[in-house]
């Protein structure tokens, strides 16, 4: 093509990136690679070939992890990481900065390799994928080198096996192991079995780092070797993939005392108002979608267009479709690479065949010939009820419907069992800050898309997962408060026999919707003092009244509106009204748990929820500073229906320490009261009757544990499940969870001081942060 041509045509040339140096690389390397263990790489065994998507060239062979391989790399991080902990942040931050320095002097050979392996553009591994790794890099280097000063009640958790997708492959690994080595931990990790080159290169730059032997480890393998890291005597799991795996993750580490993160799959909604700059909208989308081939968790797979819109919406997009360019991902003028694999490509073919409804529309290109790839796909006019509409494809496909107000938008918006991200695009401020909150995420974007960076969190709610990678609230994955545990004793109710003292029957009942309510199973248990003396009757709640007690809990979802100063007056009023009945609360809890420790324990309960009720209107969330001219503001909001098995130990002091952070930051909660104490919680809903709590915020059952948890943790409508009971139940807790990947916090059988305040960890717990991406300027 002559210079006279291309200005004639305005065709786009061929700009190819030259692959030499990096094939180079992996002919040094001897184009076979064993895993990396205990500083050093071994030699390569038996394993699979790592192809080229865009040709199906072989680039190199990698070895398939072994049991012995996955114990060896596992004992290596633990016998590293007391003596990698100890060298303190600065020490930590040190190996951070010089791996940050060297992924950006190998860049380009990053950047390249990264294209061969996975398929996607040049310029996308160029200008996103590495920076973007560095970027991690050095941003947890500050924390490393801030731990000691700004968390010093926090340490590492141990060894943590990470489990990372073939979609970003060098990303994903800075976001699981920088976060990770920065707070003192060590690490195994498994790459993708499509994209595991850009590890090893990783690999080499961490002895090129000098980093200790052990703090790093890689293997890699199938899905097989991620049950073996998952099954392996690890501290922790971090999992980034599908929500199928991710629950498969969660049902086998259940009460294994492995903290666990999973970031998920997602159905993302493009939400476009009719006030939007349509042009902007839609060139955002074309990032949205398209980019990596729309492999991307978060990719707006679901378009949602106001209808006085959706036509002239609709035509730009085919137009722009249209303009597309698919080829070679070497070429730095290509829009569109190659899918990662053809099992990938298979799956979503078969998605698409397989639907029958709406309107397909495919780019009006000429298609490369040979390697993976799959054109841009738009099918318009779809209902919420559609496949496409709610399964995610992982592709380069968009499904498209409309909506009249902004009302129906959020409806159909979060018309999903994902909630990772989101986007709407709208010249309206005060409609855009509207909607933002009302989306069930973990990420907004607005009038932009796709925007990451290291300072704020990235992570999902519902079956997208939990957790967030990134920011100072995603370095709570990765670590622990420095508190000495001990095992709980399993606390039995006292035996005895005879009647009351009072004729009249004082069965207390339930507390439900704001009513007290019979037991579904119609028993009672009898509640003895130490002595042996009846002192009433409890209902023995079932799955009935865990039933009864979500459909209260969720009737009264108005209370996570309310605002910090409403619920704060609440709790205050709370508190003053126990103050008024202490002696009679403290005598109560002398006589049935027969102990001396009632008025501390009463005292104690009241300045929970004074402490709650300060921080209702205080725990704020935080603008982060993220390198674009906005802001990126973490949000702070309520998790929703949080189910929680209290304390047997304490009955009313540990009833309140969990309820009021709970509902301080706006969540319902059913609270199963302490199994052999339970008459504090049946005279404390007497308290919440004359203290202005509306119908449904606190519910209460009684009986016996066990009978509650499964179907607390089972049932798909309650968001959180905690459980501090002395009967261990952390195992089936967290394998029921795994129903609806509700968040849990379980105690595994150990026991917490609940004379101490831990009311900040409560509200850590009791929230979910959101963040929000507001550019500005014209």
């Amino acid at each position: 093509m002559t210079v006279k041509e291309i200005f004639e045509t305005m065709d786009y040339g061929p700009a190819p990136e030259s692959a030499v140096e990096a094939l180079a690389w992996l002919v040094d390397q001897g184009d076979r690679f064993g895993h990396f263990i205990d500083g050093s790489f071994t030699t390569p065994a038996d394993g699979f070939e790592s192809r080229n998507p865009a040709n199906g060239e072989v680039l190199a062979t990698l070895s398939q992890a072994t049991q012995a391989d996955v114990d060896s790399a596992v004992a290596a991080a633990r016998t590293a990481q007391p003596k990698w902990e100890s060298l303190g942040g600065p020490g930590r931050a040190k190996f951070l900065y010089a791996i940050a320095r060297l992924l950006q002097k190998h860049s380009r050979l990053a950047a390249v390799l990264e294209t061969l392996d996975n398929g996607k553009p040049i310029r996308e591994a160029r200008d996103i994928d590495i920076p973007l790794a560095q970027r991690h890099f050095y941003y947890h280097a500050g924390m490393a080198q801030l731990m000691d000063s700004e968390l010093p009640d926090a340490e590492a958790l141990g060894v943590c096996g990470q489990i990372i997708p073939w979609n970003f492959p060098l990303l994903m690994l800075a976001w699981k192991i920088a976060p990770a080595i920065a707070m003192g931990n060590t690490v195994v990790l498994k790459p993708a079995e499509y994209t595991s080159l850009t590890a090893m290169l990783f690999a080499d730059i961490c002895q090129q780092a000098g980093l200790p032997a052990g703090v790093v480890n890689i293997v890699t393998g199938d899905g097989a070797v991620g049950e073996m890291i998952t099954a392996a005597e690890v501290d922790k799991i971090a999992f980034t993939g599908s929500t199928s795996v991710g629950r498969r993750i969660r049902e086998a580490t259940a009460g294994s005392g492995k903290s666990l993160t999973l970031e998920l799959g997602g159905k993302s909604p493009y939400i476009v108002f009719d006030d939007a700059d349509i042009d902007s909208a839609v060139e955002g989308l074309v990032d949205a979608i398209w980019f990596n081939q729309g492999q991307v968790c978060c990719a707006g797979s679901r378009l949602l267009v106001q209808e006085g819109i959706a036509e002239a919406f609709h035509t730009k997009l085919r137009a722009r479709m249209d303009k597309l360019r698919i080829g070679n991902p070497m070429d730095k003028c290509i829009d569109v690479g190659a899918i990662v694999d053809r099992v990938q490509l298979n799956a979503i073919t078969e998605l698409v065949t397989a639907n029958t409804a709406g309107e397909m529309y495919q780019t009006k290109i000429d298609m490369p010939v040979g390697g993976c790839f799959y054109p841009p796909t738009l099918i318009e006019g779809l209902t919420t009820s559609d496949t496409l509409m709610q399964e995610e494809i992982f592709g380069p496909v968009l499904v498209s419907t409309t909506f009249r107000t902004p009302g129906e938008a959020v409806e159909i918006a979060n018309n999903t069992r994902y909630g990772l991200a989101a986007t709407l695009w709208s010249e309206n401020v005060n409609l855009a800050l509207d909607i933002a909150p009302k989306l069930v995420a973990g990420v907004v974007w607005i009038n932009g898309t796709n925007m990451f960076d290291a300072a704020a969190g990235f992570g999902g709610v519902r079956e997208s997962g939990f957790g967030r990678e990134g920011g100072w609230e995603g370095l709570s994955a990765y670590t622990k408060p420095k508190t000495k545990t001990k095992p709980l004793e399993l606390v039995k109710p006292f035996k005895g026999g005879g009647a009351t003292a009072d004729p009249l029957d004082r069965t207390a009942k339930m507390y439900i919707g704001g009513k007290q309510a019979r037991p579904d199973s119609g028993y009672s248990q009898a509640i003895y003092g130490k002595s042996g003396t009846l002192l009433g009757h409890v209902g023995i709640a079932n799955r009935k009244d865990v039933r009864n007690a979500v459909e209260a809990a969720a009737g009264a979802k108005g209370w996570s509106k309310t605002t910090g100063h409403l619920r704060a007056q609440i709790l205050y009023y709370i508190g003053e009204n126990l103050s008024a009945r202490a002696d009679e609360f403290a005598h109560r809890i002398n006589i049935m748990a027969g102990k001396r420790t009632g008025a501390t324990e009463v005292e104690a309960a009241i300045q929970r929820l004074f402490s709650a009720a300060a921080w209702a209107d205080k725990y704020d969330g935080q603008v982060h500073n993220v390198p674009i001219r906005g802001v990126a503001m973490a949000m702070k909001e309520p998790v929703g229906i949080i189910g929680a098995l209290c304390p047997d130990e304490s009955p009313l002091l540990g009833l309140v320490s969990v309820m009021a952070p709970a509902i301080a930051m706006g969540n319902r909660v059913i609270l199963s009261a302490s199994h052999p104490y339970p008459l504090a919680a049946t005279d404390f809903y007497q308290i919440l009757d004359t203290s202005d709590v509306p119908a449904g915020v606190v519910n209460i059952l009684t009986g016996n544990h066990t009978e509650v948890a499964k179907p607390l943790a089972a049932h798909l409508n309650v968001d959180a499940v905690w459980s501090f009971s002395s009967s261990n139940l952390s195992a089936t807790i967290e394998a029921a969870s795994a129903g609806n990947l509700k968040r849990t916090w379980v105690n595994h059988g150990l026991a917490i001081d609940w004379s101490q305040d831990h009311t900040k960890r409560f509200l850590q717990a009791a929230t979910e942060v959101k963040n929000i991406w507001v550019p500005y300027g014209e």
